[in-house]
């Protein structure tokens, strides 16, 4: 396949820069795999599509509020830091963008007193290491990873917005983003529909963001993401197969 394959019109007006009021209230559009019917619905229609037994598997990934901007200490020049991924209390693997390239041992300051070192490039990211924690860090100073699509800046209102109502380990900067729909009470709906819930934990990468590159997209190069399955879900996905019954992975 080639990057040209999946060019499209996509009209700027047609782009939501908000959600909607309401979780459920955004649209769903219905496949009947048997026919190939389509037909428009509302999300929180989702729990009469489902059947007695049907097993829904949910991300319960955390968003990081991964960016983060400061200014070089040797030169002013500002820099936007967004998080790969944490790999120790004060050490991360980070994007950074700046007017001219970073080098190591250059130092950022990202105010309220705190600091981060570039130690050494590695791939197409950084190690740095924080002054302090780095998960306190994000927390304080960090801000939302809106998608660039969304073309706005990120809001106190994306904190609890851009995070599905079932987030509990932390780690993503970026939100499996086909969860943000459900609702506590399309979720106990799913429940009263006979549905049952199992999780695992996918922590989504900056990468997520990376641009195609490469004109056959067999090329691209996808970088790596933490995944956690616990007994308890690789069991109960098991017993669904084995049951003959349906597994819904949510995103």
């Amino acid at each position: 396949m080639r990057r040209t394959d999946f060019h499209f019109d996509l009209p700027d007006a047609l782009v939501a820069r908000h959600p909607a009021p309401q979780r459920s209230g955004s649209r769903l559009l219905h496949l009947e795999g048997a026919t190939g019917a389509l037909t428009d619905r509302q999300f929180r229609d989702l729990p009469g599509l489902l059947r007695q037994g049907d097993l829904l598997v949910f991300n319960d990934t955390r968003v990081i509020p991964a960016r983060l901007y400061g200014h070089k200490l040797e030169s002013g020049g500002k820099v936007e830091v967004m998080l790969e991924r944490l790999t120790g209390l004060r050490t991360a693997i980070v994007q950074l963008r700046a007017s001219k390239p970073s080098r190591p041992g250059a130092v950022i300051d990202l105010g309220g007193g705190d600091t981060l070192t570039v130690v050494e490039r590695h791939e197409d990211f950084w190690r740095v290491e924080f002054s302090s924690d780095a998960p306190g860090t994000f927390d304080r100073l960090g801000e939302m990873p809106l998608p660039p699509y969304v073309a706005r800046a990120a809001g106190p209102e994306d904190r609890e917005r851009y995070q599905t109502v079932y987030a509990r380990e932390p780690g993503a900067v970026a939100a499996p983003t086909a969860g943000l729909h459900f609702d506590d009470a399309v979720l106990q709906a799913c429940r009263a529909a006979g549905a049952g819930f199992a999780y695992v934990t996918l922590h989504v990468g900056a990468g997520t963001f990376r641009p195609l590159r490469a004109e056959r997209v067999e090329e691209h190069r996808i970088a790596a993401e933490s995944v956690e399955i616990s007994g308890e879900t690789a069991a109960a996905v098991n017993r669904a197969r084995a049951a003959g019954r349906r597994i819904v992975a949510i995103g």
